[in-house]
Order: structure tokens, then sequence, then C-alpha cells
């Protein structure tokens, strides 16, 4: 019996996509990244490229709008304030990632389901079930490539992100499962999102998460009203992984893509950021913070970081970029920074992303020592490890290894660190008293209603515009 399509057996999941199903402590881990991704978004208000990005979707939308654009006191068109909130969420780096389908999940799918929930007037249980069901969607969707799609120049954030916001919307506007299928279908013209920006720095990684929401509201719209999209999204011979992957497509595992749906819940895997950067940077840059009280600043010869060779295209090349970077955005995506930085302060937080500590004479001269090696025995993409040597003048190695990131479901960042990085992050630009009541809204927002919540997200926060 030939088995239904992909996009059929999501959509009938989706369709019938129930909170009161969803197993409690996941419901209650789904809040807390969506605590996550609310703080980075008010840190992220005090950033310049927000500044920029806010006042060129301004001149695009005209006056009006009906959805608050976090921490800046006034609203955008629905589409518009998606991409906006997304970049905010997405904007520093900072924000979650499941490591198996090596994707930002919410980044996408809570500006979407936020934003579409506050234009339907839908209720916060409605809000949390369709971020929870992007979450598991697009998680899985990104995992059956295997990490391929870094590999040919596509960044899944956004390419893959789109499905599951379809998803997500979708399940807000309470389509039946052949509108589902169609909306699917329309989705993969939309998806997209390309790693050039690795190569210059580019601010275009931003923008990924947030037109894959304003895409998944295009789609699920489009298919409400009868548009019809083609149905073998997935698996087509020109479907999402034939067409972006090519020969690599081979080694996807499609049936990831539905199994466990409803019984094993990926939400849980997905894995928090401890430092602002990219995640394939992290156990470089914590392995360097670790050799940091043992360095004590002797005079160094040379630095090997080792991390998976399915990040090297992304973290490591080209290798003179990555030891100057030219901006924030580099930095983040550099692994001779990452370990320089983490090497010379003992830590790696948003203070490395100022001009002032990407351009020190001091630090640059430590990344200009580091070489990148391909790790064969690191566990990728299950996990993103690395090992730092850093050999002294003197002839002593010293040596350390995080083969398992923090963070990662076997080594997770609890809920109250959760709740502390919040804190943390929305310092940076609310006072307490706001800070509080924010974290009371998401944490208890299948009591309240979707606007309630995108209106206290809303209230201003101090606009520095940091470069």
């Amino acid at each position: 019996m030939t088995q239904p399509q992909i996009s059929s057996r999501l959509a009938d999941f989706s369709a019938d996509f129930r909170l009161e199903r969803v197993p409690a402590e996941v419901r209650t881990r789904a809040k807390h990244l969506i605590l996550d991704a609310v703080g980075i978004a008010i840190a992220c208000t005090q950033w310049d490229f927000a500044r920029v990005t806010l006042a060129g979707l301004r001149e695009l939308a005209g006056p009006g709008g009906d959805v608050p654009v976090i921490g800046h006191g006034e609203s955008l068109p629905l589409r518009d304030a998606v991409a906006m909130n997304a970049l905010l969420v997405h904007g520093l780096d900072y924000d979650d990632t499941h490591p198996a389908g090596v994707i930002h999940a919410t980044t996408s799918i809570l500006p979407a389901a936020l934003g579409f929930a506050t234009r339907l007037g839908s209720s916060g249980r409605d809000l949390l079930a369709a971020y929870i069901l992007g979450m598991e969607t697009t998680t899985r969707l990104g995992a059956a490539a295997k990490g391929g799609f870094h590999q040919v120049g596509f960044h899944p954030t956004g390419l893959i992100g789109t499905f599951g916001c379809t998803l997500a919307a979708a399940r807000l506007l309470g389509l039946d499962a052949e509108r589902i299928v169609q909306a699917q279908g329309i989705a993969l013209s939309f998806a997209s999102g390309s790693l050039e920006f690795l190569n210059d720095g580019a601010w275009t990684k931003r923008l990924h998460p947030g037109w894959a929401g304003a895409a998944g509201i295009t789609a699920a719209t489009l298919a409400k009203n009868g548009f019809v999209g083609t149905r073998a999204a997935y698996e087509g011979r020109f479907g999402l992984y034939n067409s972006h992957l090519g020969a690599l497509a081979e080694q996807c595992d499609l049936g990831l893509i539905t199994s466990g749906l409803g019984e094993t819940w990926e939400t849980n895997n997905v894995a928090i950021k401890p430092v602002p950067a990219c995640h394939f940077t992290h156990a470089c840059a914590d392995a360097a913070s670790i050799l940091h009280g043992d360095w004590k600043g002797a005079p160094v010869k040379r630095i090997v970081a080792r991390v998976p060779a399915g990040v090297m295209k992304t973290v490591c090349e080209p290798i003179d970029n990555k030891r100057r970077p030219a901006n924030a955005y580099e930095a983040q995506f550099s692994i001779p920074y990452s370990v320089a930085t983490g090497l010379r302060f003992g830590r790696f937080t948003l203070d490395a992303l100022e001009p002032a500590a990407f351009q020190d004479p001091q630090t640059l001269a430590l990344a200009a020592l580091v070489e990148c090696e391909a790790d064969p025995k690191a566990d990728f993409p299950r996990y993103y490890g690395g090992e730092v040597l850093v050999e002294l003048a003197d002839g002593r190695t010293l040596k350390h290894s995080e083969p398992v990131n923090r963070g990662a479901a076997t080594r997770p960042i609890s809920n109250a660190d959760i709740v502390a990085k919040f804190h943390d992050n929305a310092a940076r630009a609310v006072n307490r008293a706001q800070a509080d009541r924010i974290l009371e809204a998401v944490l208890s927002v299948e009591q309240g209603s979707a606007r309630d919540l995108a209106q206290l997200l809303g209230t201003p926060a101090r606009l520095e515009n940091k470069q």
C-alpha cells in the first residue's frame, strides 16, 4: 500500500492538533523557550540594524498597522510586524537551536504565530498550540536533511521555517487537512534563505526567519481561500529536498519528518544558547574560556581549534575573514574570534559584539594564531562539540575538549537558567518591573490573549542604537 505523501501526514497531524494532548512538561518548556526569545528581542532593540530595518519596513508599510513591534511602542501591518519581530529575536544570534535540525525554530515560529494570533484575536491557548505545532514540524523537517542544507549554501532557519510557519498559521485559521496540504505546496515556492552572508558579514541572515513567517501566513491564507498548491512539497521530483540538496538528497531520512509525531516531543530537544554567537562556536568558546585561568596571559605560539567537519564552512572559512571580523556578525560566526575572546576574558557575552571588542588589537593578535581543524570524532549534528589546544612559547600545551555543547539535550539549560538569561537580556533595555510583567505574562500565556501579550511586548524600551 502506498504511503500518504508527507504533506498529507503533516496536514492530518496539524488539523487534529490539540493543546490538551501536549504533556505539561512540554508546554512548560515551550513557554520558557518563548521567554528566552522575548528577552533576546528586547535586548536587540538597542542595535543599529534593528533601527535601520524598522525604518525600511515603516516606509514600505505607510501609515497604520495593527500588530505591535516588540519594544518600540508602535505597530506595523501583520507581515511587516512579523518580519521585524523575527529580526529582533534572531538579530543577535542568541536564539535557540534544534541541533539535529541545525535550525533556529523559535525565531520564525513565534513571531509568525504571535502576529497572526494577534490579528485573528486568538486566545493564548491557541497561540501556544500553534507555536508548539510549528516547533514539532519545523525541527523534524530540518533533521531529515542530516545537515545537508548548510553544505549547499541554504539557511534552514529561513528555508525550513517557512513550512513550520505555514502549519502554525493553518492551525490558527482552523484549516482542514486538505487546505493544509495546499498551503504546504504553496509554501514550497516561497521558501528561501542563502548563506552568502558568511562571506562578508551582511545583515541578510537576520531577515530570513521573518520572511519565513510572512510567507507561511501568506501560504496558509491563500490556501484558505482556495489557492491550489503542489501536493508533493517535500519528496517530489522538484520538491524541497531534491530541488535544494541535489545529490545530497540521497542522504536524507524523510522518515524522521513524521516519526514520533505526537509521541516524542522535539520541543524538549531544542537547545538554549548560553553564548550570543553561532551555535557552532559555543564549544570552542567555552573550552577557551575554561583554559583562561590556566593561561594567565602567557606568550602563545599556536592555537588549534577542532570542530566538526560539517561546520567548517560556516565558522572557519575563509580563515582570513574569521581571524579579523569586520563587524559583529562576522565575530559571531568566527571560531578564531570566539576562541581568542574566551581565552582572553574567560567568557563570551554580548559585550564581545561591540566594535571596541572585535577591533581590539590584543584579541585580534590571539585570533591570528588560531588554526581550525576538522575533528573526525565529532558527533555532529547531534552535538556541536569543539576542542581547543593552546601551545605556549615556554613549551607547555593547554588543552580542553567540550564534545557536548552546553544546551544540548544531554547538557540542558534549565528553565531557571532561562529565566536568569531573560533578565540579563531584558535589563539592557527595560526596568525590572517591566521585565517581571513580561515574564509573568509569557509563563501564564494560556490564561490571556495573544493581543494582550503582543501589546505588553510592544511597550517602548530604551533605545540606544549600538553598531
